[in-house]
């Protein structure tokens, strides 16, 4: 076994910088795994308003850049890969980078959640230049304009709605005629004026001009016609899933697969290991409460750590562990 560390972190976003900030800060010499892909959804944000202290507003790229570089200072340390699997059945618990095996005494889980995408290479080249994924983040850009909205859901309504704050018009797009938003939602965005539908039809293709979206070119699934459709954004509202699948068999859960943690803390049901941020959070999914539960998660860690040391630590099995 290699040296045994007093904290892991896995998932380099908001709230594992975060949680790493804080676990340096209280020298547990955190290891940050933070992923490939590095920096959670901001990374495919442009501007970030609405976070404390940039007043200004912020490029998401270099505000997780900001992030990393703070817990680094501390002393935090950082490997750029994928966690490929995990043991949480006993103490120290393993972390396994392809061939490599690193041991934590606690383990912070903050590997966040993915935007679920229409899967479009135009999509992909205008993230961040009129295509979002969070109406809450990013409507304010969208004062006075025309944007779309693609889902049937309670997500595609809740964002539609919310964009008539600011847009003049919603048009929402829906691949069948009936929705799966619950009646209320569906009757709410029904009701608002500034919200047109189309339905049986699916968003073929996402146009730009100088860099910034355009106009989205619509199928109707039925008759195969397509169409152009002038806006100046648009939002994919079709869900989010927690990136969770190395943890399911371990971890308490939801059915949406999100893990879920004991009443007032970030604790999972195995003692010793947390989850932070959107991967046990499918109501918020904002950066500043990521950032909250990763503080939260590593100071939980800490007293966890603390109150550990007047005992000597020994390997112990868990059996809430699958």
């Amino acid at each position: 076994m290699s040296d045994v560390r007093d904290l892991i972190i896995v998932g380099g976003g908001p709230a594992g910088y975060t949680a790493a900030l804080y676990a340096a800060r209280a020298n547990l010499n955190p290891l940050v795994i933070e992923g490939i892909t590095f920096g959670g959804q901001l990374m495919i944000t442009s501007d970030v308003e609405n976070y404390p202290g940039y007043p200004e507003g912020v490029l998401g790229p270099a505000m997780m850049q900001d992030f990393r570089r703070q817990a680094e200072r501390f002393g935090a340390e950082f490997i750029t890969d994928d966690v490929t699997a995990v043991d949480f059945s006993e103490r120290p618990f393993r972390i396994e980078v392809g061939d490599d095996e690193h041991f934590a005494r606690a383990v912070i889980v903050a590997t966040g959640a993915s935007a679920r995408q229409i899967g479009l290479e135009s999509e992909r080249l205008l993230q961040g230049r009129g295509v979002s994924y969070c109406a809450v983040c990013d409507a304010a850009f969208f004062r006075s304009k025309n944007v779309v909205v693609v889902g049937g859901g309670d997500s595609a309504m809740e964002e539609a709605i919310f964009l008539t704050k600011f847009a003049d018009k919603v048009t929402v797009v829906h691949r069948r005629d009936e929705f799966r938003a619950s009646p209320i939602m569906f009757d709410r965005a029904r009701s608002n004026p500034r919200i047109d539908w189309i339905t049986n039809a699916v968003v073929d293709e996402v146009l730009g001009e100088n860099g910034k979206v355009n106009a989205v070119r619509v199928q109707n699934v039925n008759t195969g016609e397509k169409t152009e459709l002038p806006t100046d954004g648009l939002f994919v509202a079709i869900g989010h899933d927690p990136n969770t699948k190395l943890f399911l068999d371990q971890l308490d859960h939801d059915e949406a697969g999100y893990l879920e943690v004991q009443p007032g803390s970030t604790e999972t049901n195995i003692k010793g290991v947390f989850a932070a941020g959107d991967v046990a959070d499918h109501t918020y999914r904002q950066a500043v409460t990521a950032a909250g539960t990763g503080a939260m998660a590593a100071l939980d860690a800490e007293r966890l750590l603390s109150s550990e040391e007047a005992e000597p630590f020994v390997t112990a099995p868990h059996a809430e562990a699958v």
